[in-house]
């Protein structure tokens, strides 16, 4: 007799059951979720939390999400219906891409915990809100001619997912300190001050940095490397 195969370990490879509470709905289990992970991160999210929140009890929950994975799954799936990405065809790839690419960081930056799960949220990538992001992205490089249109996008995506990890993971320590972002720079300073004291091109590059505006600064740096990566895709065009 032949052994029974598992089951894929994923909320999109499990036929959802019928809903026998109906004030209850995945929508709103995922929506609270995500409440929950923006306000206190991946660490204090659990089904009994969750469950506390909506009124309602462990049994109920396991009907619509049958574990925390897969809870990270919608949440995942859920965030990326917040971006966008222009349709292909677009005469201009690079704006396009750049849009893109400030969608997906902006969504990040609303969601911190969004990035560092991204590799770990089971088969995320079947949600539909993330395979219709990620189908527009298909459309938009091959309508501008790349021979290999998926490792274009991984290349891009690859960059902002980095950038965004680590620019949330900032915003994240600032939010904790209870001061803004200036505020914080400015106690921060005497010692990378003097951290930097004896060096040459850090000491004069903090020196400059201490001038501008903090958003702007995080925004010229995303751009600058953003620009350089489509610099390099660029050249991967066959020429007219």
């Amino acid at each position: 007799m032949a052994a029974k195969a598992n089951p894929i370990p994923s909320v999109w490879a499990r036929q959802q059951r019928e809903a026998e509470q109906p004030a209850l709905s995945r929508v709103a289990i995922v929506r609270e979720a995500v409440t929950m992970l923006d306000a206190d991160g991946v660490e204090a999210l659990s089904m009994r939390k969750l469950g506390a929140r909506l009124n309602a009890g462990a049994t109920s929950l396991y009907r619509h999400v049958a574990t925390k994975d897969e809870l990270m799954e919608l949440a995942v799936d859920e965030a990326f219906g917040e971006m966008t990405a222009p349709p292909g065809g677009n005469p201009d790839w690079r704006a396009a891409v750049t849009t893109a690419a400030e969608s997906f960081r902006t969504t990040t930056l609303r969601h911190p915990w969004l990035a560092t799960v991204l590799g770990q949220a089971g088969l995320a990538y079947l949600g539909p809100n993330l395979m219709a992001y990620s189908e527009r992205m298909a459309a938009l490089f091959t309508a501008a001619g790349f021979p290999e249109p998926s490792r274009a996008i991984e290349t891009v995506l690859s960059y902002v997912i980095g950038m965004s990890t680590t620019e949330a993971a900032w915003l994240t320590t600032i939010a904790r300190s209870g001061v803004s972002e200036a505020e914080f720079i400015a106690r921060l300073l005497p010692a990378a001050k003097e951290a930097v004291a004896d060096t040459e091109h850090l000491a004069t590059a903090y020196d400059a940095a201490l001038d501008v505006d903090p958003v702007e600064l995080r925004d010229s740096k995303f751009h600058y490397g953003l620009e350089v990566v489509l610099d390099g895709l660029a050249l991967r065009l066959p020429r007219a």
